[in-house]
């Protein structure tokens, strides 16, 4: 099974789970919300706009008051949800709300003789009807661009409208989604939460299929009455009560250290090319999959999605043994799932029957068995409780759980297109746990969110806005640490630390790098604080390898020796946990550090000439060790790109050579640039599909066979020559 199996061809299932997060969101009663929902399926689009407004619309399906005076008529109930089509002679969907509150007052509710009452709350919106633009003038489509971007003003509280109190959901196209991103801005930034379901386009025909608008609350039939925490009889207090404890691990607390790396530029010395893609990498958590059996009986299940039972079978087929002591049987949770819906039970007692399942997978999942099929159960299980039970007191942790377990599934191999997607839906999760709890009541769980919505943010910045995204990363890393002190938990208080430092160095890679690689080092100094290097080696080891690189970056702009040496210094510490015994992968890239590190301070103008030759034979041994590590590995993944490494320790041989104050002999000076050459011709066989890093190897390469003729003459130029590759020859001749 891959990720594009579930997230696109089975699109009933995708659906299903983008529906259950849009009403979920809804439901909520929050105020000043902007979602986009993402439809090209306008008969899909009727059917779930259509499901929502009858679940959402008339959620309480009673009088919401009596008044004393039994003679008058009890109050009309009151939507909490009302769908518009938007107005194509003048496409202000500000404007229709606005007229629509002018007709339809909230009305005023629990009015006593001697209390005034209170206006019930301002319903939420949905506009259909934006495809039809499609076919409208220019000047049309324009016009309603135009009044989305001024439509940014009503989501700050204005006295003089009422629609500062609502929700806006906002049903497009994929086309216009893009026009809005372009061409209104300030709308798009205003998004709470975009919501994209599956579905084949259709032509924007009439589509008379869909009622015109809801807009008279006493023409609604009341018939569809379904209970939803959009009903004010669960209150903020209610959800309060929610467990504080999570239940995922905190999958970001220790993410691995950023990895410098030097791949050198045509100026000879190593750029930070490779520094720059070594974003950190966190630690994932671990789980333990499942076995069983009686498919046959679970095949047959009717009531229960088709999808989740066939994920469980696949589960059950891996022959991985499970403790089943401790746990229930994934199949008889199933057979106890079909049975209750047979008998028709609550909403709750479904909903927890679908938590069980979904924490049975996640425990696995803890354990160390984190494949596609296991996340996928525990997320639709987890999605099916939330969609019969939105009231549950366990929402808050559910909604955790989920975001980091769309966070889980972008890390999971195969790497899918969908990454991008189930990064932002993991972030919308966590956003939407962080809603229904408070610091003041779910103290530990508060700054746990906050520290995976802090990683998950950083993720999305590989995607798109990295620079925005990387400063969400820093503020909710930042929220973490105002309710994460060292006297609480000092190991995940260094974790965060760690997290808010690399989340600097990366946004210094943008904008004001100065200013965030000194609060990067400041955050990773304050992390070592923290961490016994005889209880905690690696991650002391890891911390001061950052340090290093934070420092290598800031030589760049200030105080070039100074920094240099620390993050020699750092790097050198790093090496004494940082083993080829206990890591040697980890080992290898921080010696690929501090080669670059030495390149550098080899290369400043002020280094004398005794200084520069020791610290060029202190970065070619650097690098060989990396190197001959690397190779020890044998296909184990590397955090550097082991090509440029070879490119570096061949520069660095050249130039020992070339240096002036080198003093070898010619037996000396021929084996340095035998090396170099060496390395170069390495690089090269590994660049055939890289033009750009292939074309800046073969000019290494010209320039290390002219150096041979420099230094040894024509004998010299003819062992080099000798080396070579004889397709290279006549393209390298040609420039000698």
């Amino acid at each position: 099974m891959s990720v594009n199996d579930t997230a696109q061809n089975d699109n009933s299932s995708w659906n299903r789970q983008v529906y259950h997060r849009l009403k979920l969101a809804l439901s909520l009663g929050l105020r000043r919300q902007i979602f986009l929902a993402v439809c090209d399926d306008l008969h899909l689009r009727n059917k779930i706009a259509t499901r929502l407004h009858s679940t959402l619309a008339y959620p309480i399906g009673q009088v919401l008051s009596q008044p004393s005076n039994t003679q008058e008529n009890s109050t009309v109930a009151y939507p909490r949800l009302v769908t518009l089509r938007l107005n194509l002679n003048d496409p202000n969907p500000i404007l229709q709300i606005n007229q629509w509150l002018a007709n339809y007052p909230p009305p005023i509710v629990g009015a006593l003789k001697d209390t005034p009452g209170r206006p019930f709350p301002v319903p939420a919106f949905q506009i259909v009807g934006v495809e039809h633009l499609t076919k409208q003038p220019v000047a049309t489509q324009r016009l309603f661009l135009h009044h989305l971007r001024l439509s940014e003003q009503y989501f700050s509280v204005q006295e003089s409208s009422r629609f500062f109190e609502s929700n806006l959901l906002l049903w497009i196209p994929r086309p216009w989604l893009s026009a809005i991103k372009q061409s209104a801005p300030q709308f798009w930034r205003c998004r709470t939460g975009v919501f994209v379901f599956a579905g084949e386009p259709t032509p924007a025909t009439q589509n008379s299929g869909y009622p015109e608008r809801f807009s008279n609350p006493k023409s609604l039939d009341l018939g569809y009455i379904e209970q939803s925490i959009v009903d004010e009889s669960v209150t903020q207090a209610e959800l309060r009560t929610a467990a504080t404890e999570l239940k995922l691990k905190n999958h970001s607390d220790f993410p691995a250290e950023t990895q410098g790396n030097g791949g050198h530029k045509t100026q000879e010395s190593p750029s930070t090319a490779d520094l720059l893609k070594a974003a950190p990498q966190q630690q994932e958590s671990t789980n333990r999959s499942g076995s069983g059996s009686n498919n046959q009986s679970l095949s047959s299940l009717s009531h229960i999605s088709s999808e989740l039972t066939e994920l469980v079978i696949a589960t059950i087929n891996t022959n991985i043994a499970q403790n089943t002591d401790d746990y229930l049987q994934p199949q008889q949770i199933l057979l106890e799932i079909e049975e209750l819906h047979q008998k028709e039970v609550s909403g709750e007692i479904l909903a927890e029957a679908y938590h069980r399942l979904g924490t049975l997978y996640r425990l696995r999942i803890e354990q160390g068995y984190s494949t596609l099929e296991n996340l996928m159960v525990a997320i639709i299980a987890y999605q099916e409780a939330i969609s019969y039970n939105e009231a549950s007191p366990q929402l808050p942790d559910i909604l955790n759980d989920l975001g980091t377990l769309y966070w889980m599934l972008y890390r999971t191999p195969p790497n899918s297109e969908e990454g991008q997607t189930y990064i932002e839906q993991a972030i919308e999760f966590y956003q939407l746990a962080l809603k229904m709890i408070s610091p003041q009541t779910h103290l530990e769980t508060y700054a746990r969110v906050q520290n995976n919505l802090g990683t998950a943010y950083g993720d999305l910045a590989r995607f798109s806005h990295p620079s925005e995204n990387w400063q969400q990363a820093i503020l909710a890393y930042n929220e973490a640490l105002s309710y994460r002190t060292a006297d609480m938990d000092s190991l995940k208080y260094a974790a965060c630390q760690n997290n808010l430092g690399t989340a600097y160095w990366h946004l210094g890679q943008y904008n004001q790098p100065i200013v965030h690689l000194k609060k990067a080092i400041a955050a990773y100094n304050e992390a070592l604080v923290h961490y016994n290097p005889e209880q905690e080696p690696l991650k002391y080891g890891m911390i001061q390898n950052n340090i290093g690189t934070a420092c290598w970056n800031l030589a760049q702009y200030e105080q070039p020796a100074q920094n240099l040496q620390l993050a020699i210094d750092v790097y050198s510490e790093a090496l004494k946990y940082r083993t080829p015994a206990n890591v040697p992968s980890a080992c290898a890239a921080t010696q690929n550090n501090l080669g670059t590190a030495y390149w550098h301070l080899a290369n400043l103008s002020q280094t004398t000439k005794e200084a520069r030759q020791k610290y060029l034979q202190l970065c070619i041994s650097a690098y060989e060790e990396a190197i001959a590590l690397a190779h020890s590995l044998s296909g184990t993944p590397l955090s550097f790109d082991l090509l440029a490494s070879y490119n570096n320790l061949g520069l660095a041989h050249y130039q020992l050579v070339i240096d002036k104050s080198f003093n070898g002999d010619k037996a000396t000076r021929s084996q340095h640039l035998e090396v170099a050459l060496d390395n170069h011709l390495q690089a090269l066989n590994g660049l055939s599909k890289q033009p750009e890093a292939y074309q800046t190897t073969f000019n290494y390469i010209v320039k290390t066979i002219r150096a041979f003729h420099n230094e040894l003459g024509i004998q010299g130029q003819n062992l080099a020559l000798s080396k070579v590759p004889s397709q290279l020859l006549p393209e390298i001749l040609s420039k000698l």
